[in-house]
């Protein structure tokens, strides 16, 4: 057993008594799988003489509480408890955290994951590029080892991955880095107009700076056109950046029949083919990637959206043929010299945790968020009318993006603080502007303010589930009532043929 968490653990028992009185439990509303239970047999030990702890709360039943009551306001290690409604045969208000259905955003750490990583933030710290001693020797060791997990994940040679701090990183690093290799000869970059915010930056900095970028429309179900890419292509082009699992609808798009209109274009024309690099942060460990079939060229990858730590993620950059790019950030030389600076062996390792989980649980995780998903959208969709499902719904089904007609979007979002959701990107959702992925598509701008992504992952449960349908139909409900555009409606007024006058 690891000392260091021996010598911790009577601290952490002596400030969780004094923050909670022996008479005051925490308070878990089950049917909510526990996700910080120790999956090490020997660390999950239960102290003897507390009445408050169970050996497993996650065999409860569902909806059982597992303590009676805790104090209105408490704090646990800094989180404000929030009021959230929980179903236990007749609606109640218990103390608890707000459901989470914005997976996209982010995903809670698999424990399994962390149980990975904790050893070599304590015991073996070594720096990986150490080759001197055995500290270093065992980190790099377990570095080379989650790599290899990376590149099983997607089918690639563990020597073209190089490790970055996320998805952000990496696209900038891949974008950035081909354009400014190549920019002597080819000065045009393809992308789409709902790539993530990060490549559509990258994209409008090279603009500023002498190249020439087209942004592909999307079709209504947000997918791109392989005749307008084709159209698109010119002898210049160096680069096609697009998106495998858009972040804010779950739109798949054609990857390997987008490689193959580059390669087919670039034969017919004599011309060089262009690289193709996808953004797949929302894509790996979701659904089949293979680098090979898809013929792609570059990648990125972010561990937070797989259950995996913070602050790490993995550029794909083939080297056979070679992929040549600039790099951003110089130094020691570290992952061939396309980025350099120590690599955060823990960080890494718990990337390479979740990307050998993800791909062994790939299926069996799919078939479940199905299900979660279906369920949701049935559930919303057999109590309320006129919702309508953007994007593509053949699209992944952990991410379903739905408009509520004659509803305002600032006052639906505030009526349902007690679930974690979002109405679009995390990155651009304090904006007030309506979604530009959703406008891409042609919605108009009411109902892309209306809009909520609901994000469905590995630790969802049917009964979280349950609560959102309960909640959305009762809040759009509210709203509606109080809305005199649905009294028109109700009424069998078509309200896009008045002509609203100004005064």
């Amino acid at each position: 057993m690891n000392p260091i968490r021996s010598a911790l653990r009577p601290s952490i028992a002596s400030y969780q008594a004094s923050i909670h009185p022996p008479t005051l439990a925490s308070t878990s509303v089950l049917g909510r799988r526990p996700l910080t239970t120790p999956t090490n047999p020997s660390r999950a030990k239960v102290q003897e003489g507390d009445p408050h702890v169970r050996e497993d709360p996650g065999e409860a039943l569902e909806g059982e509480l597992i303590a009676e009551r805790m104090p209105s306001g408490e704090e646990m290690f800094g989180f404000k408890m929030n009021e959230v409604v929980a179903k236990t045969g007749t609606d109640m208000k218990v103390p608890g955290r707000p459901i989470y259905l914005d997976m996209q955003a982010t995903t809670p750490m698999d424990p399994r994951v962390l149980d990975k990583m904790l050893p070599f933030w304590t015991e073996q710290y070594g720096n990986p590029h150490s080759r001197t001693h055995a500290y270093g020797w065992e980190a790099e060791n377990a570095v080379d080892e989650a790599r290899q997990h990376l590149a099983d994940l997607v089918g690639a040679n563990p020597k073209d991955m190089v490790f970055t701090s996320g998805a952000t990183e990496s696209n900038n690093m891949i974008i950035k880095g081909i354009a400014k290799f190549h920019q002597s000869k080819r000065k045009h970059i393809i992308t789409t107009q709902t790539e993530h915010k990060c490549v559509l930056d990258s994209c409008r900095y090279l603009s500023t700076i002498g190249f020439d970028i087209t942004y592909l429309p999307v079709q209504p179900n947000g997918l791109i056109s392989l005749e307008q890419l084709r159209n698109a292509l010119r002898p210049d082009t160096s680069l096609v950046s697009i998106m495998t699992v858009n972040n804010e609808i779950g739109v798949i798009q054609p990857m390997k029949e987008i490689s193959e209109t580059l390669k087919t274009w670039a034969q017919e024309t004599k011309n060089q083919k262009p690289y193709f690099h996808t953004d797949a942060a929302q894509a790996i460990g979701k659904i089949p990637i293979d680098v090979e079939e898809m013929g792609i060229d570059a990648m990125s990858i972010s561990g937070h959206k797989i259950y995996g730590p913070k602050g790490i993620g993995a550029a794909y950059v083939r080297r056979r043929p070679r992929v040549r790019l600039e790099p951003l950030i110089h130094g020691g030389g570290q992952e061939r010299g396309l980025r350099s600076g120590t690599v955060p062996a823990p960080l890494v390792v718990g990337l390479g945790e979740a990307a050998r989980l993800a791909k062994r649980e790939m299926s069996l995780d799919h078939a479940r968020i199905k299900s979660l998903s279906d369920r949701l959208v049935q559930g919303i969709n057999s109590q309320v009318e006129h919702v309508i499902r953007n994007g593509d719904p053949n699209g992944y089904p952990g991410c379903v993006n739905l408009s509520f007609a004659y509803v305002e979007g600032e006052s639906l979002l505030m009526a349902l603080k007690d679930i974690a959701l979002s109405s679009g990107s995390a990155c651009t959702s304090a904006s007030l502007e309506p979604s530009y992925v959703l406008r891409a598509l042609g919605a108009a701008d009411d109902m892309a303010h209306s809009s909520l992504r609901f994000g469905i992952g590995r630790f969802t449960t049917e009964a979280e589930v349950d609560l959102v349908v309960q909640r959305i139909v009762a809040v759009v409900s509210r709203l509606r009532e109080m809305s005199p555009l649905w009294e028109m409606v109700q009424e069998g007024i078509d309200i896009n043929k008045i002509e609203w006058s100004q005064s």
